[in-house]
């Protein structure tokens, strides 16, 4: 029904934000409402109702791709849009679809509410269902090499993004990484060391 919401950020609460448009105050629950900063005018949410019997509710999300991934987890037997929301909000979009990709059961359980069945029915559902998501910029993805998929620099990688580094940041450093055979925990060393200059 709605594809995005354009308007003022009029309260920003632990689990949603209003978003204030033509006179109408939009209550949408969100993965992280502190992405938005009250009083942002001309703030653009996309958005994804809910219809149940008892209430419509609106979800809303920073990106199109986040609300993309949204509409994909819903279609997982045993996730409803809280557990979807609680995915979106522990991780962003490109690690979540880099570990059904690369069939990280044990990342993925690490989600709220996932477990070993879920994570699995994740991975069967929507495993090469991405193609049409741009997540990863150029520069950022790494080659198979000779032996193999360089799992080690991946998880390396995944973990710099849980410790609140950007992408344009990790790929600045990335080139040196791929010089080196490390382990993911060398890895992660390396890289803080590069990034700290």
């Amino acid at each position: 029904m709605f594809e995005y919401i354009i308007g003022t950020v009029e309260y920003v609460g632990p689990q949603y934000i209003v978003v204030e448009n033509n006179g109408i105050g939009y209550q949408i629950y969100t993965p992280n409402p502190y992405a938005f900063r009250k009083g942002s005018e001309r703030e653009k949410v996309y958005t994804y109702l809910y219809v149940r019997e008892d209430a419509n509710i609106l979800y809303g999300f920073k990106t199109r791709e986040a609300k993309m991934l949204f509409e994909k987890l819903l279609t997982v037997s045993g996730i409803g849009p809280k557990g979807a929301l609680a995915v979106l909000a522990s991780a962003d979009p490109g690690q979540i679809i880099r570990s059904i990709e690369g069939e990280d059961e044990e990342f993925l359980m690490k989600f709220p509410g996932i477990g070993k069945k879920t994570a699995r029915q994740m991975i069967l559902d929507l495993k090469g269902k991405f193609k049409e998501f741009q997540t990863e910029p150029e520069g950022l993805s790494v080659e198979a090499g000779e032996n193999g998929e360089r799992r080690e620099l991946k998880e390396a990688i995944l973990a710099l993004e849980a410790l609140g580094f950007t992408q344009r940041e990790i790929g600045a450093v990335l080139p040196e990484l791929k010089k080196a055979e490390l382990t993911a925990e060398q890895y992660i060393k390396l890289a803080l060391q590069k990034l700290a200059k």
